[in-house]
Parts: C-alpha cells; structure tokens; sequence
C-alpha cells in the first residue's frame, strides 16, 4: 500500500462512527428503528469501553469477571462488535408489551436506558433460545405480574425460562424461529449460520404473525402450559380488554396442538447474568 493510501485507511479509521442506541432504537423484532440518541467514534468509544471492561473484570461481582482472562484482554471480543440482545428498562405494565427486547446489530454502542445481556457461555443458539422465550408473550405476562416502570437485571433474573437442554425438538423449533425472525439481514450473517439459519427469510407480515403464534405455541409447551394455561394468558393480558388477544390465542392453539401431547414440566431454569 502506497504512503498516501496508508494515510487514508488511518484516517479513515480514527473518524468512523457507529450509531449509539437508546431504548427507542429497537421494537420486538426490529433490530434497527433509526432512532438513535447519537454516534461516537469507533476508535475512542471502544478504547474507552476496553478499559473500562479491563476494570470491571477484576470485581467479582461483575459479569466480565466470569469471561477468560484471554478474551477480557482482546478488544475484538467487545460485545459491541458482535449481536447481542437488549431491552428498553423504561416499560409498564399496561404498555401493549412489558419486555421489549431485541437482538441489536454489531458494531453498536448503547445508553444506559438499553441494558444487554452478557453472554458468558453457550453459544449463539442458546441465545437464540432466551431471545425467543423473552419475546414470547408467555414470559412476557410472567413480567407483567410484577414490573411497574422499570425492567431491571433484578426483574430480568425473576424470569424463569424453560430449558429442556439442545436436541429437544421444541427448544430446537424455539432457536429456528428467533434465529430467522433475528436474522434480519447480511448484519447477522455469522451469528444466523452460528444459530443454523438463513438471513432474511421472514419477508411478509403473514409468515411473521403465524411463527409468533407458532412461538408462543412452543414457549407454552415448554412452560408446561396447558390449554385453561394459555387461556389465562391471553384472556387476562390486556386487564381491560380480555378479548384483545383472542385471534391471535386460537392461531396459537392450532400450532400448540400439533405438538405431543400432553405438554412436560420443563426439567430445569436457567437465569440471566446482569
């Protein structure tokens, strides 16, 4: 490369900018409002994030603690730089959803009023998993029994999510159908073959709406629900319109039925790290 080329590459570098996300700037599976509360360049903001990454992880009550020394050290394991799934903590429980959560695209940076979730172990299609069961409207009444204005780590680990462990055909339904309604476009490339599927596979609103309905079918299951369950769900949703949700509950039991029956106590929960 030519001196001058060198100079611009450099330059190049130091002046790029990547977008900084507030809660706004992503809805249930939209990963990208366009709605931002600012930008910031690359080279400051990640150094700044590195080091304070690097400072977190020697208190043992930090989540960073619980990385590899190795990887805590490589700034190119930023979770900046890489999917990860955010929630708005400004919410309430009379608001069409409580949790609001999404999987944000990389090379993002975001406020305080957009928490994410730290992945220290698994893979991504555990989180593909966790994603699909917060964006369920079953986890999401669990949520609401108990949120008032602020979706909190505290109210996050409250959460208990059903998970059977890889290979359970349910969950495995689960990962394919956050990973494809994630998967919005070539940003999410390595994480959607990571997780197994195509990117931009969901085009239309009616592909959409029937693997939501299809989702909660599964997240239901998974839950142990059974039918009087998700009955409840839906009728006691929206406290002032209890036929709010009816359509949307009977394209769910179509899906719920196909599966075996009758639905299995999970085996286990898993929480959250803040």
């Amino acid at each position: 490369m030519s001196e001058e080329g060198q100079k611009t590459t450099e330059v190049s570098a130091i002046t790029e900018i990547w977008p900084v996300y507030k809660g706004v700037s992503f809805n249930l599976w939209e990963s990208d409002t366009g709605d931002y509360y600012d930008s910031a360049y690359v080279a400051s903001i990640t150094e700044h994030l590195q080091q304070k990454r690097l400072a977190q992880s020697r208190a043992t009550r930090s989540a960073f603690a619980e990385l590899p020394r190795s990887m805590v050290e490589d700034s190119k394991t930023l979770p900046c730089r890489h999917p990860r799934i955010a929630f708005r903590n400004v919410t309430n429980p009379t608001n069409t959803r409580t949790i609001i959560t999404a999987l944000i695209p990389p090379n993002r940076v975001i406020t305080h009023h957009a928490p994410y979730l730290l992945r220290i172990a698994g893979s991504s299609i555990d989180e593909a998993y966790v994603l699909g069961v917060l964006c369920s409207m079953p986890c999401d009444w669990q949520a609401r029994r108990t949120v008032e204005l602020n979706m909190t780590f505290e109210q996050i680990n409250l959460l208990t999510i059903p998970d059977p462990g890889q290979g359970h055909p349910v969950r495995d339904r689960v990962v394919e159908i956050a990973g494809r309604l994630a998967a919005q476009d070539e940003r999410f490339s390595a994480w959607a073959e990571e997780v197994g599927v195509p990117v931009g596979s969901v085009t239309d609103k009616t592909t959409k709406q029937d693997l939501l309905c299809e989702l909660d079918a599964c997240v239901s299951y998974l839950y142990g629900l059974d039918e009087q369950d998700i009955a409840t769900i839906y009728a006691t949703f929206d406290a002032k319109h209890p036929h709010r949700y009816a359509e949307h509950h009977q394209k769910v039991l179509v899906h719920y039925r196909r599966l075996p029956q009758p639905a299995l106590p999970p085996q286990q929960h898993i929480q959250q790290h803040p």
